[in-house]
């Protein structure tokens, strides 16, 4: 494939495959898939996911509303290495007890009250990690 300059507005109704070698200034609106090397200024936007009461947490989102309907038993898989997740209770049914599959620090995670929140980290070799606490209940 030949290269291609672009200067001014530019708009693919079909998406763009393949590539780019360069900088890029101004405003991306849509999906990212693949991987962005470099430095990225300015504001990063993940999505927002909500889980109510007992199940799996979405590993999909870069944020999880969390619901509690009782005494709910939250799991969490394997994420992506150098992932991070930030989980919020926005809802207090019931404390919920997130157990992640792979985990390095902590066995559990207790959400009890709304504002109760965590980041945590996957890595390849030690699974989730938490990165960030707030009000939530660890048990080592």
């Amino acid at each position: 494939m030949g290269t291609t300059t672009f200067s001014g507005p530019v708009v693919s109704l079909n998406g763009f495959t393949g590539n780019t070698t360069g900088n890029i200034t101004g405003n991306v609106t849509g999906n990212v898939t693949g991987n962005v090397t470099g430095d990225l200024t300015g504001r990063v936007f993940g999505t927002v996911a909500t889980r109510s009461g007992p199940g799996a947490v979405p590993v999909t989102a870069g944020t999880v509303r969390l619901t509690t309907t009782g005494a709910d038993a939250l799991t969490l898989a394997n994420g992506a290495n150098g992932q991070l997740l930030t989980i919020v209770m926005v809802v207090d049914g019931g404390t919920g007890t997130l157990t992640p599959t792979t985990k390095t620090g902590f066995t559990s995670i207790d959400f009890d009250d709304v504002g109760d929140a965590v980041t945590l980290q996957y890595f390849t070799t030690l699974g989730w990690m938490i990165v960030a606490n707030y009000g939530a209940t660890v048990t080592p």
